[in-house]
């Protein structure tokens, strides 16, 4: 483990490689799992599953993770541009890994124009971790975003049952409310929070234009995908809509519908 942690300490952009290898192989991996029925004849449908699959993993992987650095160091949230960890900084790693291996799913499966918000995120979150990694800065604030995916555990979820066709189902309804409680909790609460972090101790962050630019720019986007959520789960469009208009969603409508 020491070794591990040493290697990616010493070589960020080698062990970002290497992790985005390890999600291309939990990708790999789950094909060799069945697919819905509703989703198997669908080529979109299963990409987007097997895409989620993936995505599922790395959420249960660094949501708990990102709750564990807080617990143990929570330090990290009142000098979250120069406290860093080595399991902190295995983390962000870990993430930027993950973020690469999507991003390249996206382009080269073909689904990049129906997915351009979240190939935007994804440049977003790169562009912060890698310099994160690379200057050994605001790794702890890096680590502390990585709460968002408490959320993600149950977002992804979300969308899975809907394409599994589940949205009437007990657990999907169940998994709403979670759902927009870990939205609200560990989503909008984490962003805003490092936005006022930011805010208040701008004049001593270095480069702190560069990442208040980066986290207005990502406020503005969990803003929107929060009403979209809400206008999804809890003020539906009728059915003659969604019938009419099922058949020709693109890769990103499918995350918000």
């Amino acid at each position: 483990m020491d070794g591990m942690l040493l290697m990616v300490d010493q070589n960020p952009v080698l062990s970002v490689l290497l992790f985005s290898l390890m999600f291309r192989v939990v990708h790999h991996l789950l094909r060799k799992l069945p697919l819905p029925k509703v989703v198997e004849h669908d080529e979109l449908r299963s990409w987007k599953w097997r895409n989620l699959s993936v995505s599922l993993v790395h959420s249960l992987l660094t949501g708990p993770w990102a709750i564990t650095c807080v617990s143990l160091w929570p330090e990290m949230l009142s000098n979250m541009h120069s406290f860093s960890t080595p399991v902190c900084y295995m983390l962000v790693s870990v993430s930027a890994g993950y973020f690469v291996q999507d991003a390249g799913d996206i382009i080269f499966s073909g689904h990049a124009l129906g997915s351009w918000e979240f190939l935007l995120h994804h440049f977003l979150v790169l562009w912060c971790f890698l310099y994160n990694l690379y200057n050994q800065r605001y790794v702890a604030g890096a680590a502390v975003a990585l709460l968002v995916e408490v959320n993600s555990m149950t977002l992804h979820a979300r969308l899975l049952l809907k394409l599994a066709g589940a949205q009437g189902s007990r657990l999907y309804n169940a998994n709403k409310y979670f759902n927009l409680f870990t939205y609200v909790t560990f989503r909008l609460g984490t962003q805003f929070y490092i936005t006022y972090y930011i805010i208040i101790n701008f004049s001593v962050l270095q480069h702190g234009s560069y990442f208040l630019l980066t986290v207005l720019l990502m406020d503005t986007m969990i803003l929107i995908y929060f009403y979209r959520l809400l206008r999804a789960d809890f003020w539906p469009r009728g059915k003659g809509h969604i019938i009419q208009n099922g058949a020709h969603r693109s890769s990103s409508q499918l995350f918000d519908d």
